[in-house]
Order: C-alpha cells, then sequence, then structure tokens
C-alpha cells in the first residue's frame, strides 16, 4: 500500500498568528456578554420536556393502588446493561390479588448503569414499568443511585390503566367459583 503525500498551502501570516481566530472568539463571547439574556432559573424552572422523552424508570401502580409488576423478569432479561435486578416473590392465598401468580419482592434499578434506551417499557406485557419524564437525578453514593422497589412506585406513582384486566380475571374467577 503506497503513501500518498497530500500537499498543504502554506499558512499565510494572520492565520500563522491566530489573530483572527482569537477575534472571532471573543467578538461571539462579547454578543452573548451584552444580548438579551435567555437563561432559566434552574430547578425551578425546567425546559420543556418533548412527549416521547425516555426519562427515569419506574414502576407504577394500576388506578386501585395494587402492584402491576408480576415478577416475569422480561425488562430484567432484555436490559443491555443489565441495570434492573429483580427477586420474584410469593403472594399469599389471603392476599386480595391471590389470583396474581407473584409480584416482586425486591426490585432495583441502579440508574448508574440505565441507558434509558426504553426496552424494559417495551417488553412488559403488564404496562408496570414506564420512563417518566424525570431527568435529573443525583446522588452523593453509589449506593443512593440504585433505585429500589419502594423509591420506583414513589416515582411512578399511579397511571391510568385501560386494560383492568385482574378486575375481568377475578370476575371471571369469581363468576366460576359461585356455580
Amino acid at each position: 500500500m503506497a503513501v500518498v503525500p497530500v500537499p498543504r498551502k502554506p499558512l499565510t501570516f494572520a492565520e500563522r498568528t491566530y489573530l483572527p481566530q482569537i477575534a472571532g472568539g471573543l467578538w461571539t463571547t462579547l454578543k452573548h456578554f451584552v444580548g438579551p439574556k435567555d437563561t432559566m432559573e434552574y430547578p425551578e424552572q425546567r425546559p420543556a420536556i418533548p412527549p416521547n422523552y425516555r426519562g427515569v424508570p419506574t414502576l407504577v401502580f394500576d388506578p386501585h393502588g395494587r402492584e402491576k409488576c408480576v415478577s416475569c423478569q422480561l425488562c430484567e432479561f432484555v436490559c443491555p446493561p443489565k441495570a434492573i435486578r429483580i427477586t420474584p416473590g410469593e403472594i399469599t392465598s389471603d392476599d386480595p390479588a391471590a389470583h396474581v401468580e407473584k409480584r416482586p419482592q425486591e426490585f432495583e434499578i441502579d440508574m448508574l448503569r440505565c441507558i434509558y434506551c426504553g426496552l424494559c417499557q417495551e417488553v412488559c406485557p403488564e404496562e408496570a414499568i414506564f420512563l417518566q419524564n424525570q431527568y435529573s437525578m443525583t446522588g452523593l453514593s453509589r449506593a443512593e443511585m440504585v433505585n429500589d422497589k419502594q423509591r420506583l412506585y414513589e416515582l411512578g406513582g399511579t397511571l391510568p390503566d385501560a386494560h383492568f384486566k385482574w378486575d375481568k380475571k377475578k370476575a371471571a374467577e369469581e363468576h366460576s367459583h359461585s356455580h
């Protein structure tokens, strides 16, 4: 493989002194210094967030306050950086949600690993995990950046549920037990 030298034109005196570049930089600085200020008083004022923004992943309750997550672990398996850790837990027979096989005993998302890709939300069959529009996550230690189950529900809260599939399933079960 041959090396082909590329001829370059010699720099002019002005280019060698960098004066035009320095003057251009100073001019830009001066324009911003005396121009109109479009600053934002963060965190009191926050920028508008686009509707499809992928922010912090959280767990959500259904409108009746029930956990929607059934510990299927699909989000844990699909997560590219392996930021999600789920420990499935059993549901006792006397629990009102006993017709559901399981719920997470522990559910953690390591926000230092999370790449905000949204695959966990896409793969969730229960619509239990959503990427919220929160983009400011801070902590003073690595442990503070791992959101546990309680924190995930605090961030997610309750979202409307158009399916109410647990209600339909429970009604069908009650109907079959009464006959």
